[in-house]
């Protein structure tokens, strides 16, 4: 009766797509646990097709296994069934999806709320997608958001729908100056999406558990990364969801004591998308490098990734806050090509070195990272299937970073095809 967790030990986009498709075979259930439309994942099939999923699990793409859009996340009616839509026209099965009837949804006025609220933000935007996400889920804190099962029940539906327009409206037509929403506009689209998948609603934590009492393997798979957690990330400049391991529990259903491991996902370097402190970014060439040879463009928004050097700092924080098992180490192919590696193990705060993640949102904005330096390789090694075939030095760099980043290296990935893997240490 596994329950394995799968988390982004960085800013988010570590490659947890791969990691999940590898895993796909070996579970029946994949469950998404947090965020909503606002991040994505890539899979790239051994026959080249390369698929990004925004809300939908990963394990869509495996046949036979059961995927679930978790409690904890916000559902876009309309980007799921665009979703879906584009998955069938490829020739994927969808019918095993099902969607908790406790999600909430991201409505039209969440949508429109978003948006307006960054733009006037101006300088001290947070870097939101504006899909609504962050509106969403303040309105499931506030106790008045709209839910998955609401969709059943159009006279409750209504009612919520004018409830919030009441407060919405005056918000979007006084204080931004934009066109009000309408109570019947909204309905209507809200439930005609909904009647389209109205049948995948279903009470996602019962069949979970009793799956693991049936001795059937769960993965539940968060969006972003740890330090993008709103209660442990490098707020505020984080999402409006728990993407780390205690959220799995929260978003799906499931008890703690149920899960039985935790495989954190670490880009060989690390990336961020959108506003906030990041020590070891690279504003140079090598910067750009990066960028350029590991295609680090935001799959749901294609924006440009920011890019540094690997941050022992961050995994050995991600490890303890989540309880991280094993280490996915991605993207290793990327570094080929380089006569020597840097990599922080720690930083260094108005003169003091700090080992540790800083307390305090100051010091994290001023942290300099401290660096050791790693002999690099020039050897392709997106070819390479076992431990053996890499080269010395890319193998004396993932024994480093297993060394301070307080997890075991079990996979490298070494390229972004499915079968682009090394497996060190099985994972389920």
């Amino acid at each position: 009766m596994p329950a394995i967790v799968l988390i982004g030990a960085q800013w988010g986009d570590e490659g947890k797509g791969k990691a999940t498709d590898l895993l796909g075979d070996r579970v029946q259930w994949v469950v998404r646990y947090q965020g909503g439309n606002n991040a994505g994942h890539t899979v790239v099939l051994p026959d080249g097709q390369k698929f990004a999923l925004h809300l939908i699990p990963s394990g869509i793409l495996t046949p036979d296994v059961t995927c679930v859009i978790g409690n904890g996340v916000v559902v876009d009616p309309a980007v799921l069934l665009r979703e879906l839509a584009g998955l069938e026209e490829r020739g994927v099965d969808t019918s095993r999806l099902l969607v908790s009837a406790d999600a909430h949804l991201i409505m039209p006025y969440h949508v429109a709320i978003d948006k307006v609220t960054e733009r006037y933000l101006g300088k001290a935007k947070i870097g939101t997608t504006g899909r609504g996400i962050g509106p969403a889920y303040q309105d499931k804190v506030a106790r008045v958001g709209v839910r998955v099962q609401d969709l059943l029940d159009e006279k409750i539906l209504r009612q919520k729908v004018e409830a919030a327009l009441d407060t919405k409206n005056q918000v979007l037509v006084k204080v931004y100056n934009r066109k009000g929403l309408d109570v019947d506009q909204v309905v209507d689209e809200v439930l005609g999406a909904g009647e389209k998948f109205a049948h995948r609603i279903a009470d996602t934590r019962l069949l979970l558990n009793q799956a693991l009492d049936r001795g059937e393997t769960v993965l539940l798979e968060g969006s972003q990364g740890t330090l993008l957690d709103v209660d442990h990330g490098t707020y505020p400049f984080v999402t409006s969801s728990n993407p780390t391991s205690g959220g799995a529990c929260a978003g799906s259903g499931l008890g703690p004591t149920r899960i039985t491991s935790v495989i954190g996902i670490l880009k060989a370097y690390t990336t961020r998308v959108g506003s906030g402190p990041f020590p070891t970014e690279l504003h140079d060439e090598m910067g750009e490098r990066l960028r350029k040879v590991g295609g680090e463009f935001g799959v749901t928004t294609g924006r440009q990734r920011r890019t540094g050097w690997f941050d022992a700092v961050i995994a050995r924080y991600a490890a303890r806050v989540n309880g991280i098992t094993d280490f996915f180490l991605t993207k290793l192919d990327v570094l080929s090509g380089l006569d020597q590696v840097p990599v922080c193990v720690a930083y260094e705060v108005d003169g003091r070195r700090v080992d540790e993640m800083p307390m305090t949102q100051t010091d994290v904005h001023h942290a300099v990272p401290v660096y050791e330096t790693l002999p690099g390789w020039f050897e392709d090694i997106s070819h390479c299937r076992t431990w053996e075939e890499l080269p010395e030095n890319a193998r004396a760099y993932v024994e480093h970073l297993e060394r301070i980043s307080g997890a075991r290296v079990s996979a490298v990935g070494v390229g972004p095809g499915r079968d682009q893997t090394i497996v060190r240490h099985e994972l389920a």
